[in-house]
């Protein structure tokens, strides 16, 4: 939904003392305290959520809450200890997980970074500047104006379809069949002039990466390992690059939940990290103030700024990244909170529960009931609960070992081959892949077929290599097979339903969110 945005304010070279002028008014938090601030540079400490003055019941059931929402991984830090941890089945903590659009928020930053660094010299500076070797479509007045502010505002003014409250998420789709995804992005159209609608668009913030490649003279990834990476001691980590060889500046970055928690804790020290100011004064204080007004019906005082997601009232702000990818970071509280998952997670909810959580700046005594009761909870959500199954129906040893190809299909699908009958069930497929242009992979994944999960090997190729497949299977009647697929460390839950008719194989495809696409392939006899 595209709307008249509200209030807005345009950071340049007096970005700090606008965001002091702005927050002269909040109450400084214990995190401020750059003296005594404990760095998890090599190892996090953790401590009972009592000795950090929250309470383990309460948190208990945040965990809890995690468990019936599809959550991969949840982590409170408080006072610069982890109070709380938590994995669910069958993820677990030493596999980077997607991060999805809580990229974006990563990209801002290194942009900040250059910014600070003298590579870039306002951010009002227009886009356009930086691709004047290029032979761009549809250039008017207004897409000469826009500036690299409005990208990190998602106020651009681009012509874009990424289904935010509804659409087709057509434009999206469209990017990534792009042979070049800049180029793509750069001959939109304009639907606005630059500042006066959010409209939320993968297109910015991969022109910021793009940007950041002019800058630096090396993609962003590069400039994050070294700037942002580097300092916070985070090393085990993935990033896409398009088919140009630039880092994609939208998402497709996998990072650990603790390294997640380290960039929170960054913004939570006002962009310092032991001792060394990374990223320009007043560039993470701003986040606590209203910008944009995104006016979203599910919440309408969500604000926007920096590719970072606020609610003002709360003093909270977020990375948020699809089905629950969440960096939160409690400027008054002292306290970041990190969520990956496979469902959306609503922000204020999440905002809610962990205040609630907090009884006291100082330290409380011991609950040993509650502490238990944390424990407890805790372990029962690394453990996985098997899910029904049906009766095993003739179809399983009918199609067992039999091979179906497909031609061109939305689910880029070759060919997919079911082992149903022997002690180890499992299924081989090829898929094609977006790039490069002609390339598959091959994978085989085994199939639980007692309501548990199976866990693959890492795939050596991909879009992400490294993820590991997990399945499991069940008949809902005698024709139809339903397989639930994770990519763990991914955040995706798949259902893929398999509707057998003699030679004939229909395969659908349902997301978390309930799109669907399908293939048609037949028996190689």
């Amino acid at each position: 939904m595209n709307v008249p945005i509200k209030e807005r304010f345009v950071l340049s070279a007096m970005l700090s003392l606008c965001a002091l002028l702005a927050f002269a008014h909040i109450k400084p938090a214990r995190a401020q305290d750059t003296n005594n601030s404990v760095w998890p540079t090599k190892e996090w400490l953790t401590s009972t959520p009592e000795e950090q003055g929250m309470d383990s019941a309460a948190l208990a059931k945040l965990v809890a809450y995690g468990e019936s929402h599809n959550f991969d991984s949840l982590l409170v830090v408080r006072h610069g200890h982890i109070v709380t941890e938590a994995y669910y089945a069958p993820y677990t903590g030493d596999v980077p997980h997607e991060i999805f659009s809580s990229t974006k928020a990563i990209t801002g930053t290194l942009l900040g970074m250059a910014y600070k660094d003298g590579l870039l010299d306002r951010l009002d500076h227009p886009v356009l500047d930086f691709f004047a070797d290029r032979h761009i479509a549809n250039v008017d007045d207004r897409k000469k104006a826009i500036t690299i502010q409005n990208l990190l505002d998602m106020t651009s003014g681009l012509d874009w379809d990424q289904g935010f409250e509804g659409g087709t998420q057509q434009t999206m789709q469209d990017m990534y069949r792009a042979s070049n995804l800049t180029q793509f992005i750069l001959d939109r159209p304009m639907a606005h002039p630059p500042g006066e609608v959010f409209n939320y668009s993968n297109g910015n913030p991969d022109l910021v990466s793009a940007i950041i490649t002019r800058l630096t003279g090396k993609p962003e990834e590069d400039y994050a390992r070294e700037k942002l990476f580097a300092p916070l001691g985070i090393t085990d980590l993935h990033w896409d690059r398009d088919p140009q060889g630039l880092t994609i500046g939208d998402g497709m970055l996998f990072l650990l939940p603790r390294d997640m928690a380290k960039f929170g804790y960054l913004y939570l020290h006002h962009g310092e990290w032991e001792g060394r100011q990374l990223l320009p004064a007043g560039w993470a204080d701003v986040l606590s103030h209203r910008i944009v007004n995104t006016h979203a019906s599910y919440d309408p005082s969500q604000s926007y700024s920096n590719f970072f997601w606020i609610l003002p009232e709360r003093h909270v702000y977020m990375a948020n990244g699809k089905d629950g990818q969440n960096i939160a970071v409690f400027p008054d509280l002292d306290i970041v909170v990190v969520t990956t998952a496979r469902k959306y997670v609503p922000l204020r909810n999440l905002a809610d529960n962990v205040s609630s959580a907090v009884k006291s700046e100082s330290a409380l005594p011991p609950n040993p009931n509650a502490a238990e009761q944390l424990a407890n909870t805790i372990k029962d959500a690394a453990v996985e609960k098997p899910t029904a199954v049906g009766p095993t129906p003739e179809m399983a040893s009918t199609s067992s070992g039999k091979t179906y190809k497909f031609p061109d299909n939305d689910l880029e699908l070759r060919s997919l081959t079911l082992f149903l009958t022997g002690p180890h069930p499992h299924l081989e497929y090829e898929q094609y892949l977006r790039y490069p242009a002609g390339s598959s992979i091959a994978q085989d994944v085994p199939i639980g077929l007692d309501g548990l999960y199976r866990k693959g090997q890492p795939a050596l190729s991909g879009h992400y290599p490294g993820h590991i497949p997990a399945a499991k299977g069940r008949w809902s009647d005698g024709h139809t097979f339903v397989i639930d697929m994770q990519d763990i460390g991914y955040g995706t839950q798949i259902k893929y339903v398999l509707s057998f008719n003699g030679d004939k194989l229909n395969i659908s495809r349902i997301d978390e969110e309930g799109w669907k696409l399908s293939a048609d392939g037949k028996r190689d006899d």
